[in-house]
């Protein structure tokens, strides 16, 4: 059986294309800089002899349905392909950042779930859409392959009631769903299973806290292999500060910003997600948190 991963961005594609009986990763690869004047394609791929080797290719690509069409065509290609056809990958998972409280495990798509993530884009604006983006173009370049959405919100569905709950009217929650919703969960959940095999004890008797650090990052408490808190909350805004987000920020300030400048909330919100980052904090070059980890040894 044959599985392909994908993670739609905005301007990019990851994927990896698994052979399951073997356990082994055929190929695997990144599109970026969609839509861009100049994209770059990075295409990784096993050869007949088990060699890894590596293709790059720099051209524009106008948009997903393009791109995901020229990394099928590098998979089927005589020197760089490990397939013969499209109808040989049975299976095809998706990221998708924010399910809600709709999802608590992965799920097979259907015009129901994706109407479902449609309705969560107000809470991920920057994701949603780039994650429904990447399931449509699939489902019409394979349409016979099953397609399954894997959320990010999911694994903190275990989250309890204090953990999940604002100090604010419960009418909030009941009315407009706002409550912590969590997220980055399959890499807490990932991390938590090999924290347990590297300590050589069972996840289900282990408290622990786990960390995800790049240009997102939060943070998960996990009791028992399941998330009992975690840094983020309604959004991804929320928790500790990121490449290009805020994290937490006294609610305060808005109100204050919006006084003192004139500004509007929908202008302000742009500034928390998009502008104030990590780099304004010290004295760094980039936004991921590896990149300022790896600054400190320069």
């Amino acid at each position: 059986m044959l599985i392909l991963v994908m993670n739609a961005g905005s301007s990019s594609i990851k994927y990896k294309l698994f052979e399951v009986a073997h356990h082994q990763v055929m190929a695997s690869g990144l599109a970026e800089k969609i839509g861009e004047s100049s994209s770059i394609l990075t295409h990784v791929y096993m050869t007949a002899a088990g060699e890894e080797k590596q293709h790059v290719e720099e051209s524009r690509i106008a948009d997903h349905q393009q791109g995901l069409q020229r990394i099928v065509d590098l998979l089927m290609d005589p020197h760089t392909g490990v397939i013969g056809n499209p109808s040989e990958i049975t299976a095809i998972g998706h990221r998708v950042v924010h399910g809600g409280d709709a999802f608590q495990a992965t799920t097979l798509i259907d015009d129901r779930v994706i109407a479902d993530i449609e309705a969560c884009i107000p809470l991920a604006p920057l994701h949603n859409p780039a994650n429904l983006m990447g399931i449509q173009v699939a489902r019409t370049i394979f349409p016979d392959a099953a397609q399954a959405a894997v959320f990010d919100t999911a694994f903190h569905q275990s989250l309890p009631v204090e953990a999940y709950l604002y100090a604010i009217p419960f009418a909030f929650y009941e009315k407009y769903k706002i409550r912590r919703y969590g997220f980055h969960g399959t890499s807490h959940a990932f991390v938590a299973e090999e924290a347990a095999a590297f300590l050589k004890r069972s996840l289900a008797e282990l408290n622990l806290i786990t960390l995800h650090l790049g240009n997102g990052a939060s943070m998960a408490a996990i009791k028992g292999g399941r998330s009992v808190d975690t840094t983020m909350g309604l959004t991804p805004l929320a928790g500790l500060v990121m490449g290009t987000r805020s994290g937490d920020v006294d609610p305060g300030v808005f109100g204050y910003l919006a006084d003192r400048t004139g500004r509007g909330v929908d202008e302000l919100h742009v500034v928390s997600e998009r502008v104030v980052d990590c780099q304004h904090c010290v004295d760094r070059t980039g936004h991921d948190v590896l990149h300022l980890l790896d600054s400190l040894w320069e």
